[in-house]
């Protein structure tokens, strides 16, 4: 472990925050290959906040997440319990007894076709018996495998994604994956769907043990944890299970920053009376417990509304995406968590979990909502400052919450990162003695141009900004989403730069072309004290670029 890095572990709870974490490992894996591959130095970003160093049972150095998951029976497909990477020993004890033994076996699951090309382009295990893994910063692990031939685009199908380990391209630990064997992922049957249900699975001793056991394997070994980030879902028993686990968090680590982002899959239908009443039930408790025990929670969905009357998906221009499937609404979720969790991962000057909420709380009320564009409408030749300029004074963000438009609210407090965009486009370059045409023209850097922006749209609000280089990478197998984006991060001409949808693939003579572009991450929180008025709202906000080559394994 990096000396001086203040370690946060990750909690995923249900199948839909397993959805949204393997895209968001993956990316995590994309920014640790493309600083692996280019032989630099790390970036503004501190891997060691999310990851473990560990070694297999062989001797062979690892890079893992810090990671609990929890997911219910027949959600792992092909994906082991313990993992891919190195089994855990207690797994690996000798039978003691002495007697017949009738063996029962079930029928293995198909492996995801992409995770067969994943598998055979990383390696598993070489000729001599010893697992091979690419190389991982600061020295950890093996050198990266070569091959003779360059390798095939690793490419998922929406067809072939059944659940989230058919697209997790991450080795887990051993001790990451927690199953809940007493109910069903697949079927009508024994399904984990109400909250009261999820609850009472953390107050089995059984469950509330292991959990408390894998906890403390991963808290022991922190030198400076600064807490924890729940990803849970809330539309179903998952919202149970995670109140549980953060009141279990609140009294055992006590001090600690508990973050929670609650997840809520796409778009519903009408005609799904009974499971739309559980949904909302979930989610209104969920809110509530979870926001008794954490120290900020945020919703996150790109469905309409919260409510019993569904209402039409979240719109983003150059954006495409299918809303009902939850490949597409957990990629786009977790590019926003990427960003939107900067400040308590930065290397230098890091703003500590416990730290953030304290500035977004208001009155002791924790909740605050997302918004994003996506991407940002950077067209070539333009600065900064003409890109901002070109919004006006109109709200440029979409609502990722779910709460509706945040028009007419007050914001108390603002956390906002720009992220990923080039340093020649920071400033405006005006011919000297050109007179500026605004206040944002005349900065002298892209620190300046952001709060001068961010103090026009909102006098008076209480902002902290940061400007970083390293953009969001996106790697396969992140889903084709954008259009009319070019490189390097620029909206192509011609295309129109306020609100609607434009229709247009990435694909380009069969080739797979380099996406280029950025978010904008915009996250205004209503007062939950007032419901006719909302006189205060908090807002976590971030600027980021999408980075994403499409050249297959590294």
């Amino acid at each position: 472990m990096a000396g001086g890095a203040r370690e946060v572990l990750t909690l995923q709870l249900g199948h839909f925050a397993g959805f949204v974490g393997a895209h968001w490992w993956n990316q995590q894996d994309a920014a640790l290959g493309q600083a692996t591959d280019s032989k630099e130095p790390l970036g503004e970003l501190c891997p060691d906040v999310l990851y473990r160093t560990g070694r297999t049972l062989h001797g062979q150095e690892t890079y893992t997440p810090r990671l609990i998951l929890m997911d219910l029976k027949g959600s792992l497909s092909s994906l082991k319990e313990e993992g891919g990477l190195y089994r855990d020993k207690q797994l690996d004890a000798a039978i003691a007894w002495q007697g017949k033994l009738t063996t029962h076996k079930e029928e293995l699951y198909p492996k995801n076709p992409y995770l067969q090309d994943f598998l055979s382009a990383e390696g598993v295990l070489s000729s001599d018996g010893v697992w091979r893994v690419k190389s991982i910063p600061n020295g950890k692990g093996s050198p990266p495998l070569t091959t003779a031939t360059t390798p095939k685009p690793l490419i998922p199908t929406e067809a072939s994604i059944r659940v989230w380990s058919d697209f997790l391209r991450v080795h887990l630990h051993p001790r990451s994956i927690c199953m809940i064997q007493k109910y069903n992922h697949d079927g009508e049957a024994g399904r984990l769907e109400a909250f009261g249900q999820g609850e009472s699975v953390l107050k089995e001793p059984k469950y509330q043990e292991e959990l408390e056991d894998r906890l403390h394997f991963y808290v022991e070994e922190c030198d400076y944890l600064q807490g924890f980030q729940i990803l849970c879902d809330l539309h179903d028993g998952f919202s149970g299970v995670g109140a549980k686990a953060a009141e279990l968090l609140q009294d055992e680590y006590s001090g600690r920053g508990i973050i929670t982002w609650g997840l809520l899959p796409g778009p519903y239908h009408r005609g799904e009376a009974q499971r739309n009443i559980y949904r909302l039930l979930n989610t209104a408790f969920g809110l509530v417990h979870l926001t008794a025990h954490s120290s900020l929670v945020c919703p996150l969905s790109l469905g309409g509304s919260l409510g019993l009357r569904p209402e039409p998906p979240v719109n983003f221009p150059y954006l495409h995406y299918d809303a009902t499937l939850p490949f597409h609404c957990s990629a786009i979720l977790a590019t926003a968590l990427d960003t939107v969790t900067v400040p308590y991962r930065l290397c230098s000057s890091p703003v500590s979990m416990v730290h953030l909420a304290d500035m977004l709380s208001f009155c002791g009320k924790k909740v605050v909502t997302a918004g994003a564009i996506i991407p940002f409408p950077l067209a070539p030749g333009q600065s900064l400052p003409d890109s901002l300029m070109q919004f006006g004074g109109a709200t440029p963000w979409t609502p990722l919450s779910a709460c509706g438009e945040p028009s007419g609210t007050r914001c108390f407090a603002q956390s906002v990162v720009l992220r990923g965009i080039d340093r020649a486009c920071h400033t405006s370059q005006l011919t000297p003695g050109t007179p500026p045409p605004s206040a944002l023209h005349a900065c002298t850097t892209g620190e300046e141009v952001l709060a001068q922006y961010l103090q026009q749209q909102q006098p008076g609000v209480m902002s902290s900004s940061r400007l970083l280089l390293t953009p969001c990478r996106v790697a396969p197998p992140y889903p084709h989403l954008f259009s009319s984006c070019g490189p390097p991060g620029m909206v192509l001409d011609g295309f129109p730069k306020g609100a609607g949808l434009c229709f247009l693939s990435l694909h380009s003579s069969g080739e797979h072309p380099s996406v280029w572009g950025t978010v904008f991450l915009f996250v205004p929180a209503p007062d939950p004290g007032s419901l006719g008025q909302r006189p205060h709202q908090t807002r976590l906000a971030a600027l980021g670029q999408l980075h994403g080559c499409w050249s297959g394994a590294r």
